[in-house]
């Protein structure tokens, strides 16, 4: 953690945040909990204030029975590999962003919820909830959104998986920003 001395408490959250993808300990989480790091996290910088994002919870008591109906919507030969990968996480949460079919806008509603996202795992990395942002081919898969009830001119953005850990991943290395930066120097 000496890398982190002298920097800010956000920079130090935004650093030591890791995704949690296994390993989750046997404790609900609660819908308090969830809200209340959502009513923090809606104020992500989005766009005319559209607030395109709404949000379907899958509390603890709930998983077994939402797993048992998503992996319904998988072939046959695939169920149980998913069913064990999914009744890992201890909760999950859905999230869902109005589309819009102009690009722009659509473009800004995208980034608005992704920094919608990236506010909830900060927050929840300081309660030590662990959580992992998943894009799984799955949620393009009409059945998955009827079971969802994702209506047409919406698009799930993750399915978040939630839960309480004690192992913290390793950091893994990021590319220093300088060797991504450029100064615009103008031609004439």
């Amino acid at each position: 953690m000496a890398q982190h001395e002298g920097k800010t408490a956000i920079a130090r959250v935004i650093r030591e945040r890791r995704s949690i993808k296994a390993n989750y300990l046997d404790h609900p989480v609660p819908q308090e909990l969830v809200l209340e790091l959502l009513n923090d996290a809606v104020w992500a910088p989005n766009h005319g204030l559209r607030e395109p994002w709404r949000f379907i919870f899958v509390p603890s008591e709930n998983k077994t029975a939402f797993v048992e109906d998503l992996v319904q919507t998988f072939p046959e030969d695939v169920r149980e590999q998913r069913r064990r990968a999914l009744s890992e996480p201890a909760a999950f949460l859905i999230v869902v962003m109005k589309e819009d079919p102009r690009q722009k806008q659509n473009d800004e509603n995208f980034a608005a919820v992704s920094a919608l996202i990236q506010n909830f795992q900060l927050l929840a990395w300081e309660k030590r909830l662990g959580v992992v942002w998943k894009t799984n081919p799955f949620i393009y898969e009409p059945k998955v959104r009827e079971l969802l009830g994702v209506q047409g001119g919406e698009r799930i953005v993750g399915i978040l998986h939630l839960g309480y850990f004690e192992q913290i991943p390793p950091a893994r290395e990021r590319t220093p920003a300088e060797e991504k930066f450029v100064v615009f120097a103008p031609k004439h």
